[in-house]
């Protein structure tokens, strides 16, 4: 289980294009439960799907061959290879973003509503792909020592080199995971924690984004801006302070009493978002660090927002709109 036997199901059908599929099967079929719950035409994510997700394939491919060019350059005709892997999800989820606006804006449906039914799927979808990485022999980490206590599977995998096999660290794992447990909290948050609509798809793309720039300083296939910028980890950095931003703009625009707390959490969490976008750009002290530290300094970032957004989120007015009380199936 360690290396993949082969990059086929059967015949001439690929792992990663079943995985997919599969996985965009199961995303149509959550969001079509949750439109209904909500009252939305019969037919409304089945159209949508039809649009967004070869625009969002486009997408994700365009974006991948952008920060590849290069290696594509040398044989344009590969660009057309999309079943060797190379799909970028920010370049999908950028793509299907506005696709979803311009729908949106066509059927007079709201957007946030729309993103909120959506990515509870979308999670799901990249949690089961992820698993295409893993027969295509792509999206891993670091090589490690095949005595090192991380060197079995599925926290490792075995890829292939000129010196037979090699343990390296299963990033592709570690993210599947993530949005595993992602796809979870959506759905748990959707119906009895978040106010608003518009929190879940914020807190998917603060988790997403936390996670993602965690596990793109493991890789060592990243797509690059320049020769040294992580341009995933850069984007999930940004995304991460984004999302945060709109929280603390919430509490802080309303007159409150006690402030003492979120103005501190906020502080902390800008300072550390400045250190991690000079670290992305190869500034600041944190690029003299080892590996190890690097990869504990990312993860207490990673931390630090996820719990202070949970923080600032507990700080809004309970006269808020409850978002998770819509009527139940």
């Amino acid at each position: 289980m360690s290396h993949p036997s082969s990059r086929l199901l059967f015949g001439l059908i690929p792992w990663y294009g079943f995985l997919i599929v599969f996985g965009i099967v199961l995303a149509v079929f959550i969001s079509g439960r949750e439109a209904r719950r909500l009252n939305l035409p019969e037919d409304t994510i089945l159209d949508l799907a039809l649009l967004v997700l070869p625009i969002g394939i486009l997408g994700a491919r365009i974006y991948y061959v952008l920060f590849s060019l290069p290696f594509f350059l040398e044989n344009p005709i590969r660009i057309f290879y999309i079943w060797e892997g190379g799909l970028a999800i920010y370049g999908g989820l950028i793509f299907g973003f506005v696709t979803i606006l311009l729908f949106c804006r066509k059927r007079k449906i709201p957007v946030l509503m729309m993103l909120d039914l959506l990515v509870p799927g979308v999670a799901l979808a990249q949690s089961l792909g992820r698993w295409g990485n893993y027969f295509n022999q792509e999206a891993y980490g670091f090589p490690l020592s095949p005595d090192s206590v991380f060197a079995f599977f599925p926290l490792a995998v075995q890829i292939s080199s000129e010196s037979g096999l090699v343990w390296h660290a299963a990033t592709f794992f570690y993210e599947s995971l993530w949005d595993f447990c992602i796809f979870f909290f959506l759905l748990w948050g959707r119906r009895r924690y978040f106010r608003r609509q518009g929190d879940v798809f914020l807190f998917y793309l603060l988790l997403y984004g936390s996670g993602r720039l965690l596990v793109e300083h493991c890789r060592t296939d990243s797509l690059y801006l320049g020769s040294s910028i992580r341009i995933s980890q850069l984007f999930s950095v940004l995304l991460t302070l984004v999302v945060y931003s709109v929280f603390a703009f919430r509490v802080f625009s309303r007159p409150r009493q006690k402030l003492f707390l979120p103005v501190l959490v906020t502080c902390c969490t800008l300072i550390m978002g400045i250190l991690v976008i000079g670290f992305c750009f190869s500034t600041g002290f944190i690029g003299e660090l080892s590996l190890l530290q690097q990869l504990l300094f990312l993860s207490f970032y990673s931390f630090l927002i996820i719990l202070n957004s949970l923080l600032l989120y507990h700080c809004f007015s309970e006269e808020d709109v409850v978002y998770a009380n819509h009527p139940a199936d």
